[in-house]
């Protein structure tokens, strides 16, 4: 079975409330979060009990001695989750889009030029962004389905001196996975002083990412999605080379939330163990948070062994959909991201005749982003828990749905 009740409620004889519910639990071990369809979205996924048991934290002060040690190892423990040791994370209170503001407010300044590599909507979307604070920026646009290729990033970058480059790891649009460590090469080969910038909303904790080993200056993601948290933390690692690009910078930062001026003594405050205000931190998330990362930092599986395990599910729905004669977007093995699947409908399929079908197995899916083609594919995400828990048996559910619904097609 997919979902489970927890024996404490099942042997209630009347209804009782969600308030009553957390003050009567005295261990997450009785938790089980209620029944409900199977989220394979590619984000928000589906969270761990006690992921949800610590969210439910009673209301803390954001300057409480016991909440401090806890901000402090959050920090510490997402430069393990992408493998930094120097990095400067920042945990704020927003999307992982507040991740692109960070960059385009304090990495670049007006008239400087930006080179964005386009695999799908993102690309287009950290564009705006970039040009809202005033960057000029370039796109090098690959083919749906592909990656940038090296050759057209190295041509580029002889072309004109830029401050940053940015790339979408897996872009959510497509389930194109880029080849990031390729990328930071290029760049340090031909411009070395350009920095790299990673968006890995859709990647962090689901696909390999080694951020010192590689060169890349910036990692930003999101908690939503391979790390496992309710949506509504923006999370951001800064190299030391970024954080000195900021700090020479002559034109004011252009937004106020977003500045690392704020930010900055914040993060060094609590990771030293003392408090600093600017604004309030989502406390219940930084707990839940701080569950999620301390089974991806501490306990069985190994990151190591997340990376290989996604790898697993990932080949089992995509070996599942090739066989149903499903053709995915990726236009290559090499280019299709581990913790998710773009998929086409067979002709003269459409979402209505699909996704309806799916939920009625129990199973929620996503229908198309990219604007191009939007009506002809849908997606399903398989990160985290879906794919490191097998006892939970999603990826098994997945699969045998799709099986039962294309099977007639």
């Amino acid at each position: 079975m997919i979902f489970r009740v927890t024996p404490f409620l099942s042997t209630l004889n009347r209804p009782i409330s969600s308030r009553s519910f957390f003050r009567t639990m005295t261990s997450v071990a009785e938790f089980k979060q209620a029944p409900h369809k199977l989220l394979v979205i590619p984000g928000p996924i589906e969270v761990a009990d006690e992921v949800l048991y610590a969210n439910a934290h009673p209301s803390m002060s954001h300057v409480s001695p016991d909440f401090i040690p806890v901000f402090g190892d959050c920090l510490r423990m997402t430069r393990e989750v992408v493998l930094s040791t120097e990095g400067q994370p920042f945990l704020i209170s927003g999307s992982g889009t507040l991740g692109w503001d960070q960059v385009a407010a304090n990495l670049i300044q007006p008239g400087e030029n930006a080179l964005v590599l386009h695999s799908g909507y993102f690309g287009d979307s950290f564009t705006e962004c970039l040009e809202t604070y005033g960057a000029k920026v370039d796109q090098i646009k690959a083919e749906i389905g592909a990656a940038v290729s090296q050759e057209a990033i190295e041509s580029a970058l002889k072309s004109k001196k830029y401050r940053l480059l940015t790339f979408t790891h897996v872009d959510t649009s497509t389930g194109v996975l880029s080849d990031a460590k390729a990328i930071a090469e290029t760049v340090k080969r031909v411009s070395p002083e350009t920095l790299v910038i990673l968006d890995g909303v859709c990647s962090v904790a689901s696909e390999e990412l080694r951020m010192d080993a590689w060169g890349i200056d910036v990692v930003l993601t999101a908690s939503q999605k391979g790390l496992g948290v309710p949506p509504g933390l923006s999370i951001l690692v800064a190299s030391l080379r970024a954080i000195k690009v900021f700090e020479s910078r002559t034109a004011p930062v252009g937004s106020y939330y977003a500045s690392w001026k704020k930010w900055l003594p914040i993060m060094k405050a609590y990771e030293s163990g003392k408090t600093a205000y600017f604004a309030t931190p989502p406390v219940n998330l930084i707990y839940a948070y701080h569950q999620s990362l301390s089974t991806i930092t501490k306990k069985a599986p190994s990151l190591e062994e997340r990376f290989e395990l996604h790898r697993a599910a990932s080949k089992q729905i995509k070996d599942t959909a090739a066989a149903l004669g499903l053709k995915q977007l990726a236009l290559d093995p090499a280019f299709a991201a581990n913790g998710m699947t773009a998929l086409y409908f067979p002709e003269g399929v459409s979402a209505g005749d699909v996704l309806p079908k799916l939920g009625a197995k129990g199973i929620i899916a996503a229908g198309g982003l990219h604007a191009e083609i939007k009506d002809k594919y849908f997606r399903l995400g398989h990160m985290g828990i879906t794919a490191v828990d097998g006892q939970r048996g999603d990826i098994q559910t997945v699969t045998t749905a799709l099986k039962e619904v294309f099977a007639a097609k």
